[in-house]
């Protein structure tokens, strides 16, 4: 037992405030204001959204900010990105691998000209079949070109298939590489990034959604490469033939791209509504299926009222299926006319030119060809191009969120932590989260030193596991310092102060791998393991007998995810949770109520563990812990109240102080207090 004096922590920094008394509420009953009055309810209301659009009565949700984008967009707004997002999936590509990546421009652009050169040599097929003659004469000389015609478009087809070979090895490769600097990125990110909520979208958005449209995008760019490429030759073509064809091919082009742009517009407008009601509806299939909500709902017989629900907003569901596809026919019915409207126009002035002999009938015919081939380009053209304009929003989202990741990743440095600490200091250390007005630490100071065992204790919100956090270098200290042997932590490599820490959390993280991994991963490995040191933690934490009752024992795969998994109650996890932060031997052992879900032999043989059985003896271990009973063996106790420290010492002495310290402890030890017959 330490037999420092109470006020230590002034010696510190300041003096720590004495006993404080209880001062009158400011406020008697009589003069508290009274509650509003609550009308009595109506006798009925809706589930949910009655009437309307579905999306204005739902939130938007993280993962479809960017859902219908191209619908809301301009043309010229389309137009305009294409090259950049072109130029930006080239760049990807490029980085992930220069060979496919050149190979399939190299054959993108020579297949697009493979399709301009058979579309001529067709026309020159059909010189030889319209010229005067014999037709067994026509059908001979042309013979020649219908060869070429044929060699033509065998070797498009090969350029094709060469592109989607390059294709396949690229596009993989950008999605692993994406993914893997995005994890990398996010793992490692401060904390009080992560514990944003803005952050904690941003970051599921770009998995969710960045991710999956950056493997789709690729695709959707060569197909957008192979339209505009095929659009670009058939003009080519056109204007060999002769220059006045390329206005005609606009006429006939354009009515056909309008009604494409109209028709993928509608599409994403439906999506959006029909993925709102596929949100609402979720909500009642999730109740309906959940685990958690199964008894209660079988006790008080809420089926009904839900599968009623479900079934009104499922028929909202089939009612906008049923109009999007009334809708789609009808615009396409229109884009149809308006585009048959043009082609006969266009064809009519074609024949106007051969009347007046300005082109040959053969030059005709492979126009009409031309022009076919231009409308089909330019449909496929416009749909992909929505696509891309729309995916690459996601692109851009996931990007963003890697480059803000770089900017918050935690300090680099040459200064290592040490391997051993004989004191830290913290001094007059401010903290305040972000968005509060009330500092969570404000100037509080006190040593630890090697060896020692220090708790922290007081209400929610006091500032403990705060403090805990900086210890730990998880947090910055906005004024003030933290030092280990005289070197502040933010001199140091912050990667090298966590690999010195363990923390142990009331809530561990359960991992879905053996029970070995789970006693190793603290140190930085799942497949590797000193067999006594993680023998000797998990006794310390009482983890053996939980191992040593599994099938498999340290081979234990902790999930029902996989065949033959096995589930560990709350305790069971606290104790391999211990056993993982005493096998990592570091310098600072953190425990934030470890030991909440265990039951009292297992609590108290954890604490015998870590108070009396560590693993390292110049360890400094700092306990946080509502339950006062297990922190009256620590060599000292720290006091938080308010963000500041206003008691440390011993128990005993904490407890002669008669302050808040006693206070609690005393309030607590009543209650396991036996009641006298007849008190």
């Amino acid at each position: 037992m330490s037999e420092r004096e109470p006020t230590e922590a002034a010696a510190t920094a300041g003096t720590v405030p004495g006993q404080r008394s209880a001062q009158p509420s400011p406020q008697s009953p009589q003069s508290q204001p009274s509650p509003p009055s609550l009308p009595p309810p109506p006798a009925a209301v809706p589930a949910g959204p009655e009437d309307g659009d579905m999306t204005d009565a739902l939130e938007e949700a993280y993962w479809s900010v960017h859902d219908g984008a191209a619908a809301s967009a301009t043309v010229r707004q389309v137009l305009v990105r294409l090259p950049r997002i072109t130029a930006l999936i080239g760049r990807l590509a490029w980085q992930a691998d220069r060979r496919a990546t050149l190979a399939a421009v190299v054959c993108q652009l020579a297949s697009a000209a493979m399709t301009a050169f058979g579309l001529m040599a067709s026309v020159r097929v059909l010189q030889h079949l319209f010229a005067e003659g014999p037709t067994p004469d026509r059908v001979r000389a042309a013979l020649p070109e219908i060869v070429l015609v044929a060699g033509f478009l065998a070797a498009r087809a090969l350029l094709e298939a060469a592109v989607a070979v390059a294709q396949a090895r690229v596009t993989p490769k950008i999605r692993t590489a994406l993914e893997c600097e995005f994890l990398h990125l996010t793992a490692h990110v401060r904390l009080e990034a992560v514990e944003d909520a803005d952050w904690h979208d941003e970051v599921h958005r770009a998995n969710d959604r960045g991710l999956f449209y950056a493997r789709m995008i690729v695709g959707q760019v060569v197909s957008l490469a192979a339209a505009a490429l095929g659009l670009l030759g058939t003009a080519g073509v056109l204007g060999v033939l002769h220059p006045v064809l390329l206005p005609l091919l606009l006429l006939s082009v354009l009515p056909v791209g309008v009604a494409a742009v109209h028709s993928a517009r509608a599409r994403f407008r439906s999506f959006k509504r029909w993925n709102a009601l596929q949100r609402r509806v979720r909500v009642f299939s999730w109740l309906l299926l959940d685990v958690d909500a199964a008894a209660e709902l079988r006790s008080d017989t809420a089926q009904g009222a839900l599968l009623a629900e479900h079934r009104r907003l499922t028929t909202r569901i089939a009612e906008e299926d049923t109009r999007l596809g009334v809708g789609s026919a009808l615009l396409g019915l229109a884009g149809r006319a308006v585009g048959g409207t043009g082609t006969g126009v266009t064809y009519a002035a074609l024949a106007a030119m051969l009347i007046a002999g300005w082109l040959p009938l053969a030059a005709g015919a492979g126009a009409v060809l031309a022009i076919q081939a231009g409308q089909s380009s330019l449909t496929r053209l416009i749909e992909v191009a929505h696509l891309v304009y729309e995916h690459a929003l996601w692109v851009d989202d996931l990007l963003a969120v890697q480059e803000r990741s770089r900017r918050l990743l935690p300090r680099t440095s040459d200064v290592r932590a040490p391997e051993r600490v004989e004191e830290i200091t913290v001094r007059d250390v401010h903290f305040t989260y972000p968005g509060k007005d009330a500092p969570a630490l404000d100037g509080v100071s006190f040593t630890l030193r090697a060896g020692e065992t220090v708790a922290f204790v007081g209400l929610n919100g006091s500032g403990k596991s705060t403090c805990a956090k900086l210890l730990a270098g998880l947090y910055e200290a906005q004024r003030g310092s933290v030092s280990w042997d005289g070197v502040d932590v933010r001199e140091m490599d912050a990667r090298s102060v966590h690999q010195r820490v363990a923390c142990v959390l009331q809530d561990p993280v359960r991992f879905p791998f053996s029970a070995l991994s789970n006693i190793t991963a603290g140190a930085g490995s799942l497949t590797e393991a000193d067999p006594p040191r993680a023998m000797a933690a998990a006794r310390a934490a009482g983890a053996d007998a939980v191992i040593a009752a599994l099938p498999g024992q340290w081979n234990a795969l902790l999930s029902k995810r996989f065949k033959g998994g096995q589930q560990l109650s709350g305790g069971q996890w606290a104790k391999i949770a211990v056993g993982r932060g005493l096998y990592q031997e570091a310098v600072l052992l953190l425990l934030d109520e470890p030991t909440a879900s265990m039951d009292p032999p297992s609590e108290h043989a954890v604490y015998e563990a870590v108070l009396r059985g560590r693993l390292r003896e110049d360890q400094i271990t700092v306990l946080i812990s509502h339950r006062l009973a297990s922190v009256v063996d620590c060599d000292r106790i720290l006091v938080f109240d308010g963000g500041r420290i206003v008691e440390s010492g011993s128990h005993d002495e904490l407890m002669a102080l008669d302050g808040d310290y006693a206070a609690m402890f005393t309030l607590q030890a009543s209650g396991y207090r036996s009641t006298e017959t007849g008190a």
